[in-house]
């Protein structure tokens, strides 16, 4: 599971713009699918090889509540969902009640707290760190979030206290798959009819679940492990403080996934802020199935699936290669035909091929559909090879990138799909111009 690292601090003191500086991109991210614009309180970071997940408390609104008060909520979600705290200040001001209220709580977590100082944009004003000793965190680290001064020494700092690697938690072979979707779609119903018990609180109420719960258990000699997750509401409707980072775990949670089950309602029907849930497994790079559940609750004939299916593929293009289960959790009707589509998404996920079986699909589909001529030039496409998997990646090496139009892309990835089963699975293909 990543590390988390959570920026904590008073107002105005750079804690998003140290957020964006170090994940590299603006805080309000806008992808190219409708729907899925969102501002972010969360973000993916790597330094020196280590990946972490980055949480900016800046993000994190308590809704009407007094100044300190939100201050304190703040640092309180990072003490419960961080594994390192950031405290940033701010040198111009000196040490304030604010930061000093903040240090009391840091305090008695048993977390480790780096102490950073923002604004520190020129040499004169490291003189000024001094004071910052005051609040009890060793040495501060003064750093420029709108320069960058000083953040690569903070991000040094940070992979310090990250703890050695060490061995899953689950057997070899065992599929983790977590439950997705907006509040009151069925998750806690689905898992409990999945796994045979009431582990999870089933409730009408939006919300109840508020913590990932992890529960094991084992389908026809199959090791499997469901993620249980709170549901994922609109950023700007969400400000209670457990409802935000609840959405944290919901993302830790995809994380830690092989596969992702994402829940719509029959009853509700698609609605906007399912395509911005569903975009997960796309960033992620995870299998997916889509579950449409409560399926028996509505009055149906005999071209209503035919209805939800092109309804689905139509608003979610960026999964068109997740299959679409119909059941009723709540009554446990089809929930047995997700488990065949779970087993196939992770082995598709997992799916090595070698690379004579690779060119021999990228020479048939070149000369099938020879590329045009793009950028003034015309492309060759000599070899194709496997990176990686989780998801399956390839690069294909050709005379000059610049020849290659996006489409002739969108093209040979569905050649590939079409000569491999990779149904459950995103694919990456890059191009790299060969030497």
């Amino acid at each position: 599971m990543p590390v988390k690292v959570a920026i904590v601090g008073r107002a105005n003191v750079g804690k998003s713009t140290l957020f964006n500086r170090i994940i590299g991109e603006r805080l309000s991210i806008t992808d190219d699918q409708p729907g899925v614009t969102r501002d972010r309180i969360y973000g993916r970071a790597n330094w020196l090889g280590k990946d972490f997940s980055l949480i900016d408390t800046g993000g994190i609104e308590i809704k009407d509540a007094p100044f300190l008060t939100e201050i304190r909520a703040q640092a309180e979600i990072a003490i419960n969902e961080a594994d390192i705290v950031v405290f940033l200040t701010d040198c111009r001001n000196g040490v304030t009640v604010e930061d000093e209220e903040v240090a009391k709580i840091l305090y008695k977590s048993k977390k480790p707290v780096i102490l950073a100082v923002n604004k520190v944009d020129d040499a004169k004003y490291m003189d000024m760190l001094y004071e910052f000793y005051a609040l009890g965190f060793g040495d501060p680290i003064g750093v420029s979030s709108a320069h960058g001064i000083g953040v690569g020494d903070l991000l040094d700092k940070i992979i310090s206290y990250f703890p050695k690697e060490t061995d899953a938690d689950y057997p070899e072979g065992t599929i983790k798959f977590c439950l997705i979707g907006c509040p009151n779609v069925g998750k806690s119903s689905l898992a409990n009819t999945l796994i045979g018990n009431n582990r999870s609180i089933v409730s009408n109420i939006a919300g109840t679940t508020r913590d990932s719960i992890d529960t094991v258990f084992k389908k026809d000699g199959v090791d499997y492990v469901v993620i249980d997750t709170a549901g994922i509401r609109k950023r700007g409707k969400v400000y209670e403080n457990t409802e935000k980072y609840s959405v944290l775990r919901a993302i830790s949670a995809v994380e830690r996934s092989n596969v992702v089950l994402f829940l719509l309602d029959a009853e509700k029907g698609i609605i906007e802020q399912d395509a911005h849930v569903a975009s997960y497994i796309e960033e992620y790079g995870r299998a997916g199935v889509i579950v449409v559940n409560k399926w028996d609750a509505i009055e149906k004939d005999n071209n209503t699936m035919n209805k939800w299916i092109d309804n689905i593929r139509e608003t979610f293009k960026f999964l068109r290669f997740a299959p679409i289960c119909f059941i009723s959790a709540k009554d446990n009707k089809r929930v047995q035909t997700l488990f065949p589509e779970i087993k196939r998404a992770y082995e598709n996920h997992n799916k090595r091929l070698s690379t004579s079986v690779l060119n021999d699909c990228l020479a048939e589909a070149v000369a099938m559909n020879p590329p045009q001529i793009y950028n003034k030039g015309k492309a060759r496409f000599y070899y194709a090879t496997q990176m990686g998997v989780e998801p399956p990646t390839f690069i294909i090496f050709v005379n000059d990138t610049e020849y290659v139009h996006f489409s002739y892309v969108r093209y040979l990835e569905n050649c590939f799909r079409e000569a491999f089963d990779f149904t459950g699975t995103p694919i990456k293909l890059f191009l790299r111009k060969r030497d």
